[in-house]
C-alpha cells in the first residue's frame, strides 16, 4: 500500500513492516504505540526503521495513519499503561472485603 510519510511515498505492506521490525528490541513508550506481533513498539522508532528517515523528519501522526491503514493496533500508553482500544473486560482486582 502506498504511504506518504514526510512528503515521500512508501510502498509498505504489513508482511514488510513485519519482517523489517524483527529483531528490534522495543524501546521504552509512553506515547503512540504500535503494536506488532506481542510487541509495543514506539511509533517514531516503528517510522525510522521502516523508512529509514531519521525521526524528526516525520510526525507520530503520519506513522499513525499509515500502521492503521496496514492493520496494525495503535494505542497510547500513559506511565499507568495502554490505553485507547478496551477489551470490555476488567482488569482490576477486587482489592478487600465490602464490610
Amino acid at each position: 500500500m502506498r504511504c506518504v510519510i514526510a512528503r515521500f511515498p512508501f510502498e509498505l505492506t504489513k508482511a514488510g513492516v513485519i519482517a523489517s521490525m524483527k529483531g528490534v528490541k522495543p524501546e521504552p513508550a509512553i506515547g503512540e504505540v504500535v503494536v506488532i506481533g506481542r510487541r509495543q513498539y514506539p511509533v517514531k522508532q516503528v517510522g525510522e526503521v521502516v523508512t529509514r528517515q531519521d525521526r524528526r523528519d516525520f510526525s507520530a501522526g503520519e506513522v499513525v495513519r499509515a500502521m492503521t491503514k496496514l492493520g496494525f493496533t495503535t494505542l497510547t500508553v500513559t506511565a499507568g499503561g495502554p490505553t485507547g482500544e478496551s477489551t470490555g473486560e476488567s482488569t482490576e482486582e477486587p482489592t478487600g472485603s465490602a464490610f
